[in-house]
């Protein structure tokens, strides 16, 4: 079954466009289930990131990628047309070393990020609950997982780990001289969030306060690295105590809008504030950028300050690269194997049924008063004509085209050691 992976990522679309792309985690059954109707696809798995909206498919036809670009428009809303200027489609090897090359981190915003493999299961295990997943996407991520794990393993690509959120710290460290003296609002209490929260504090910032839609969760990390927790209601209160703010949640609308920003730089008489809006939908209105003493940065912000970790992974990545032709080999071999696998299933079930059918012959034979000896004969007769019947036709077939080379693979397969007589 062809494999076809249709996307857009931090390379092909601004984030406006990648926004209106994104799934909701509450809706990701729905739509996988919505993907896999019709004829759109057979399979799907969905990553949805900040970063990258892809659909994984097993598919009856490789065209099927333009119908699979519309179903992505019309979910969201988004003329077809449009979309497809931003949207890329692999299909069968290409799509095979896509997935191994966004599993290793190879095609991340930042090269070697470690993140997104445990994005990539999670996903596959949100179609698994799904049930979207059948035996073409499950032997592609387990075989992507595989040589995802070995690309860390072997190669230095995972050394000195940088992520979103290294890079929305090292943006904080390099405008505010002081990092230490200074407090963080920390909206979300997600993964990313966590991550950001675990390198302020290795970078011994004074305060930071975690805010977020559930106070249980946003205490659980608090309690972790001594920070205060917040609900996200609470917002408004505490916003002009921070000096950075960083934000990734799964909203669908923005948190902190321009009137609110306006209100909490007053407050803090021209002292600069620093907001990094990492989430995908965006977090912060983006006319925020307006306001005078605040800064905001998104996510499409951060290459320049992500480069110096790109170039230090090159050499590490390079070697990645090797293992992941090497997996797409091994992919395609276990592909193969179960294709012959599949072949011998069916004619094995095929032979059976003839033996049954004449078994069953027989055994009324016997009932009906026939001799043993008479009903052995017709049995191993009718075996005989019923399993040689396709062959044979081959073989005239061959014969009749003078295919010389069907004719000696037939005489290999059928074990017909000598055709010539003596």
């Amino acid at each position: 079954m062809p494999l076809i992976t249709v996307g857009v990522n931090h390379k092909t679309a601004p984030v406006s466009i990648r926004e209106k792309v994104s799934f909701a985690p509450e809706k990701m059954v729905e739509a996988l289930h919505s993907l896999v109707s019709g004829e759109n696809a057979s399979e799907a798995v969905i990553v949805s990131t900040c970063n990258r909206t892809e659909l994984y498919c097993a598919v009856e036809d490789e065209a099927q990628a333009d119908r699979i670009i519309r179903w992505l428009g019309e979910y969201h809303h988004i003329e077809p047309e449009e979309l497809a200027k931003f949207c890329y489609a692999h299909r069968n090897d290409e799509s095979v070393r896509h997935i191994m090359r966004v599993a290793a981190g190879l095609d991340s915003l930042i090269l070697g990020e470690p993140q997104i493999l445990g994005q990539v299961k999670s996903a596959y295990a949100v179609s698994q609950s799904g049930q979207t997943v059948g035996a073409e996407l499950q032997s592609l991520f387990q075989q992507t997982f595989s040589i995802a794990k070995r690309v860390r393993t072997d190669t230095a690509i995972g050394e000195n780990p940088v992520s979103i959120a290294f890079a929305a710290v090292s943006l904080a460290q390099r405008i505010f001289a002081d990092v230490k003296r200074s407090t963080a609002l920390l909206i979300g209490a997600g993964q990313t969030i966590e991550l950001v929260a675990r390198h302020l504090n290795e970078a011994g910032i004074k305060r930071i306060i975690v805010a977020n839609r559930t106070l249980e969760r946003a205490q659980v990390l608090a309690d972790e690295l001594g920070a205060e927790a917040i609900l996200l209601g609470d917002i408004t209160d505490y916003l002009h105590q921070a000096d950075i703010v960083i934000s990734s949640t799964a909203s669908q609308l923005p948190i902190i809008g321009k009137g609110m920003v306006e209100r909490a730089t007053s407050k803090r008489r021209r002292k600069p504030m620093l907001l990094v809006d990492i989430a995908v939908p965006r977090d912060i209105e983006p006319e925020v950028q307006d306001v005078e003493d605040a800064y905001l940065y998104t996510v499409d912000d951060l290459h320049s300050v992500i480069e110096e970790n790109v170039k230090a992974r090159q050499d590490a990545a390079e070697a990645a690269e090797l293992i992941i032709e090497e997996g797409i080999n091994a992919y395609k071999r276990k592909q193969e194997s179960r294709k012959v696998a599949d072949l011998i299933v069916s004619y094995r079930a095929q032979a059976d049924a003839i033996k049954q059918s004449e078994l069953e012959r027989a055994m009324k034979a016997l009932e009906a008063g026939q001799s043993p000896e008479q009903v052995m004969n017709k049995l191993a007769h009718g075996l005989m004509n019923k399993l040689i019947h396709s062959p044979t036709q081959f073989l005239r077939q061959a014969g009749a085209d003078t295919d010389q080379q069907a004719l000696d693979i037939a005489s290999g397969v059928l074990g017909i050691t000598d055709t010539k007589e003596s």
